[in-house]
């Protein structure tokens, strides 16, 4: 199974990269390629930079990327309650070229230092999905993500979310 994962982040530090890498390590006898936003970093959407610019090569480079893919895990950072600014971007350019997820099977992740890691943007995330040929398989919210998360071992240390997650990720192969 090829599996696309990244973390709707830009962050050199993001929390979300560790934990959708960790979670897509433990998919059996996947192939994962794990993307960094900040590789399709693209200007800030509008009409006007879209018909100066056209559509940017990269935004065609991120969709090959999700085409390619069997099944996607995605772990969203939260912004204010919502989408981080650099995920939306690109969303936006992409989807003037085509619906983002591309029918795929998806996990969908999101992580926080707070109790409630994420479940905002997760659930906006879960909820909008199909709008863009997006099929939720599993989704969780990782709370308190430093008192769950071994930094140096890059692996979560509470049981209780290890068997969680191996849940929801045995559900993209269903």
């Amino acid at each position: 199974m090829k599996i696309v994962a990244f973390a709707a982040s830009s962050s050199g530090q993001s929390i979300n990269k560790k934990l959708v890498g960790y979670a897509a390590g433990l998919v059996d006898d996947a192939d994962v390629d794990l993307l960094d936003l900040n590789d399709y970093e693209l200007p800030l959407f509008s009409e006007d930079k879209e018909k100066e610019l056209g559509q940017p090569q990269l935004a065609h480079d991120f969709l090959a990327k999700i085409a390619g893919a069997d099944a996607l895990i995605i772990s969203f950072a939260e912004h204010n309650g919502t989408y981080s600014a650099a995920y939306k971007n690109l969303f936006d350019w992409c989807s003037r070229i085509k619906k983002l997820y591309q029918n795929k099977p998806m996990v969908l992740l999101s992580t926080s230092p707070g109790a409630r890691g994420g479940a905002s943007v997760l659930e906006q995330a879960v909820k909008s999905a199909s709008f863009f040929d997006g099929e939720v398989r599993g989704s969780l919210a990782v709370p308190n993500f430093y008192d769950h998360f071994d930094m140096a071992q890059d692996r979560i240390t509470d049981d209780n979310l290890n068997v969680k997650l191996a849940e929801e990720l045995t559900k993209l192969k269903s």
